[in-house]
């Protein structure tokens, strides 16, 4: 193998296919990055054996060839190079790196040693989106999801496909988020609906890599997702299991509902929070004939203090308890300044964050019960 490639381009590369490498004792080869010449391009690959990342750079190949080196050693090369030219030359299984005023020979092993990436089988069936789209979507309900080795099935996000539409859900069991888009703003070729759970450590990468301009295709097969965005291709396992029937948990109506501005609401969360103690707990309460609502928090070494915003009230007054950092979490995706929706019932049962016109997405809460 003998290439020249530019540092900007291969030091994006590695950024890239470095969210993939693996701290695998057992295995050290997974903290090797596999570098391969294939169709006139270079080839970078990494994966940890759950999750594999390819990128595509751009680069002058003059023989062909791959080896697999240590990630950290050539990314700490190339980061600190003052070069803008770098040659890439392999010799045996040393991998010689050499630039205008610096030379370095790199052990290597062999790529038959690296891992086999796994390929999607039915590729004739796909969905279609733009990158931006889907990744807008993907923050939405990111943060409601949470790594759970008792319930693996929750440590992902639940896509739930039917033609003319499809749902991201996410749930750490305190609070839940779904996004709903349709198929206006997709194209596909599958013939029928299906649920699959796509690990959170895929989706977080991906939201971090993807491109937000240009077409991302999605590819699925029993086993597996592979999402295809220009020269980048993530490969990841789906979780088996069946996510948990959340919509029997979705409020249909309100004892209260609330209609409140967002940003004021969350400043004045973010104020009263200052009070909390451990249980990150503030009180949300309403009283008789009074057009606002009252934020309020309570700490035996630092005090107390309110906060009144104006809001709509209709219904039953209440008291209740939230963790507020899951409150301001579910305010921050709703990228509107509109007023929303606060629906309450009160200590027992979940509380819900949406917006008046748009059905697309909502925020589910439960309740600190006991505070």
């Amino acid at each position: 193998m003998k290439i020249v490639v530019l540092k900007n381009n291969l030091r994006e590369g590695l950024n890239i296919v470095g969210k993939a490498i693996s701290e695998n004792l057992n295995l050290p080869i997974l903290k090797n990055v596999l570098i391969k010449t294939h169709n006139n391009k270079i080839k970078l690959v990494a994966t940890n054996l759950e999750l594999a990342i390819t990128q595509m750079v751009s680069g002058k190949i003059i023989e062909n060839g791959s080896i697999t080196v240590p990630f950290s050693v050539l990314s700490g090369i190339v980061n600190n190079s003052d070069s803008e030219r770098i040659d890439l030359e392999l010799k045996n299984n040393t991998l010689l790196f050499k630039t205008d005023n610096y030379e370095a020979s790199i052990q290597g092993i062999a790529e038959e040693e690296f891992p086999i990436i796994p390929k999607i089988e039915n590729t004739r069936n796909y969905l279609k989106i733009n990158g931006g789209i889907f990744k807008e979507a993907m923050l939405k309900v990111l943060n409601s999801a949470q790594i759970s080795e008792i319930r693996p099935e929750i440590s992902g996000v639940l896509f739930d496909f039917q033609i003319s539409h499809f749902k991201l859900v996410t749930t750490d069991s305190f609070r839940l988020a779904e996004k709903t888009v349709f198929e206006k703003e997709f194209k596909t070729n599958f013939q029928r609906g299906f649920k699959i759970i796509i690990p959170l450590k895929m989706v977080s990468e991906a939201i971090k890599i993807l491109k937000d301009d240009g077409d991302l295709n999605i590819f699925i097969d029993p086993n597996q997702i592979l999402f295809q965005n220009d020269d980048i291709e993530i490969i990841s396992r789906l979780i088996d299991g069946n996510y948990p029937d959340y919509e029997q948990i979705i409020p249909k109506s309100f004892e209260t509902e609330c209609i409140l501005n967002r940003e004021h609401f969350s400043s004045a969360i973010k104020l009263v929070s200052n009070f909390t103690g451990k249980t990150n707990d503030i009180r949300i309460k309403t009283k008789q004939g009074q057009k606002t609502l009252e934020v309020f928090s309570t700490s035996p070494y630092f005090g107390e203090n309110k906060y009144l915003i104006p809001a709509k009230i209709k219904g039953e007054n209440f008291d209740v308890a939230f963790n507020w950092r899951y409150l301001v979490d579910g305010l921050k995706n709703f990228n509107t300044p509109d007023d929303l929706i606060f629906g309450v019932n009160g200590e027992q049962k979940p509380s819900i964050l949406k917006h008046p016109q748009d059905s697309s997405y909502f925020y589910i809460l439960m309740p600190i019960k006991g505070v």
